[in-house]
């Protein structure tokens, strides 16, 4: 009985006696945490994307608040309010945040397209494309398991009926998650309301791009001699569309006649509505911020 009772009140006192030096250690080593971290994190998206470069929201948070070199607007999703809202909190300077979409450059869905071997194995661009570079007759091209799709954040893609892609404009934020995560490289982030688009992806020369898909582009330039503006060029065998110059300049888009495989599109009409959207939002909080500052200032004087 008595040795329980010693054994009972040895562990007792060994338990305070570490209590004790861990309470000092938890003092004496302790980090104190920048409270601005925590606001700068809640003003943050939550998306997760990683598309500022740091691994999550909480790690962007802590370097824009702890290092002086990282800007306020690398949060993409949350575009010029997050940008505008860091940039106060942390008393740096926001730049000017281009708003950008997802594009999708590849239109060769199951119709358009050929096929090198029925693939039978895990629904996975990623695991699709490590069998002699996937199904699909184009190497460039979009093999349509919906990777992209399952990786968005922020759900702004789904798998069309043609098997590929299709971007909810209102969703996308831009932050660029989809396009990591395709092991083509099919998926682009472009200007929003750019009137045209350039959808394929393919490097092949014409004779060999055609072969494999019919909406192909071939190189052939047409395009870029038709355009007035210089905003088109080729390269590799593709055309490459500038959407600033487009955007800025072009309303009559002559080029679309010009190609002989309908590889350039316009800009579709769910894109138009949703380009309006994006630039009134980002109007009226350029509009909104104005007045709280010129309220500020007549509230000083």
């Amino acid at each position: 009985m008595n040795t329980a009772i010693m054994v009972v009140l040895v562990m007792t006192g060994v338990g305070l006696i570490f209590g004790l030096i861990l309470a000092f250690a938890n003092k004496a080593f302790a980090i104190e945490v920048n409270p601005l971290i925590e606001i700068v994190e809640e003003a943050l998206p939550k998306g997760q994307c990683g598309a500022c470069g740091y691994a999550g929201c909480a790690a962007y948070a802590e370097a824009v608040v702890l290092d002086p070199d990282v800007p306020p607007n690398l949060c993409i999703p949350g575009k010029k309010p997050v940008a505008d809202e860091v940039a106060e909190i942390t008393g740096k300077k926001s730049a000017e945040v281009e708003p950008q979409v997802a594009q999708i450059r590849c239109n060769s869905g199951i119709a358009e397209s050929t096929k090198k071997y029925n693939y039978v194995g895990i629904e996975d661009c990623i695991a699709a494309s490590l069998v002699q570079g996937g199904p699909k007759g184009c190497q460039y091209g979009c093999m349509g398991f919906g990777t992209c799709a399952a990786n968005c954040p922020f759900d702004a893609l789904s798998m069309g009926e043609n098997g590929l892609p299709i971007v909810d404009q209102k969703k996308c934020t831009g932050c660029g998650k989809c396009a990591s995560v395709c092991p083509k490289h099919v998926i682009a982030m472009s200007p929003i309301g750019e009137p045209v688009s350039v959808l394929c992806n393919s490097k092949d020369k014409g004779a060999a791009a055609k072969k494999v898909c019919s909406v192909a582009c071939i190189g052939c330039g047409a395009c870029k001699k038709s355009c007035p503006y210089d905003a088109i060029t080729v390269e590799n065998n593709l055309a490459v569309v500038d959407g600033k110059i487009c955007l800025e300049k072009c309303n009559n888009p002559i080029c679309l006649e010009k190609c002989p495989t309908g590889a350039i599109v316009p800009l579709t009409e769910d894109a138009k509505k949703a380009s309006v959207v994006i630039k009134e939002a980002a109007a009226k909080a350029k509009a909104e911020k104005a007045a709280q500052a010129a309220q500020a200032k007549k509230e000083e004087k």
